[in-house]
């Protein structure tokens, strides 16, 4: 009998196979930019999704159904969520760092103009600004979820769940609308550089979450979760909340203030 509170994992071969899989999607980025082909790009995307379905199974396994997740872990796994979000935070300032260089000092290659000369950005007041309303209303919704699987009513916690799935899918939707009527490339300046690794990446974080949430709506629909102990379902809700904040500064610096 264990004589610690903390979970003391068992062997496992996914730190390996996802290190490998993770490795294996820059080296491979790389090699398709010198002209190499995607093959091992896929290979390491293919590799990290198979080794994270696998992974997180066994940690639902560990925390549902076998009950080793104590308390005091459940309050590290908090906190590595939050440590997530922080180095989340950290990697979008990137991209704000970039665009605001660019577009505060336009240089003369561009035009000294920011947009720069033959970039027509989209219209503020439409597309984007539906997709601002659809994300701030699955924050609404995903909150409502929460509330109320903390008040132990399954039947609303589904349906705010299953809505805010529904709106995340309908942002991406929205978004490849967006990226189909869009008169330049990403090849088109900084400008275009900077729009569509910004917005690309939320757009990724976006399917991200949303595949978070489904999991999570299956779980609670197989009643996973208890008024006490939802710890899978507050990493998903955190991390949805982050990327409705970032989309709102993206909003207003790229597509409000910058056009």
């Amino acid at each position: 009998m264990s004589r610690t509170p903390f979970h003391l994992v068992e062997f496992s071969p996914w730190p390996l196979f996802g290190s490998i899989g993770i490795l294996c999607m820059p080296l491979g980025l790389i090699y398709m930019i010198k002209g190499g082909g995607t093959w091992c790009l896929f290979s390491g995307v293919f590799m990290t999704a198979v080794v994270a379905t696998l992974w997180w199974r066994d940690v639902i396994r560990e925390s549902t159904f076998q009950g080793l997740h104590a308390n005091i872990v459940a309050i590290g796994l908090k906190i590595g969520v939050g440590l997530f979000i922080v180095s989340e935070v950290c990697f979008f300032f990137a991209f704000f760092w970039a665009y605001f260089h660019s577009s505060l000092s336009p240089t003369i290659e561009i035009g000294s103009l920011w947009p720069p000369i033959g970039i027509s950005p989209l219209e503020t007041f439409q597309v984007p600004l539906l997709n601002t309303c659809v994300l701030l209303l699955s924050g609404v919704s995903i909150t409502w979820a929460h509330h109320s699987i903390e008040e132990g009513n399954h039947t609303q916690a589904v349906q705010g769940l299953a809505i805010t799935f529904l709106l995340g899918v309908y942002f991406l939707f929205l978004q490849y609308g967006e990226y189909a009527e869009t008169g330049f490339s990403i090849a088109d300046s900084v400008y275009g550089s900077c729009f569509f690794l910004a917005t690309g990446f939320h757009g990724t974080h976006v399917a991200v979450g949303a595949t978070f949430l489904f999991v999570c709506l299956y779980r609670l629909m197989q009643k996973h979760f208890s008024k006490d102990r939802h710890v899978g379902f507050l990493a998903a809700a955190w991390y949805w909340h982050f990327v409705d904040v970032v989309w709102l500064f993206l909003y207003v610096s790229i597509y409000w203030w910058g056009s």
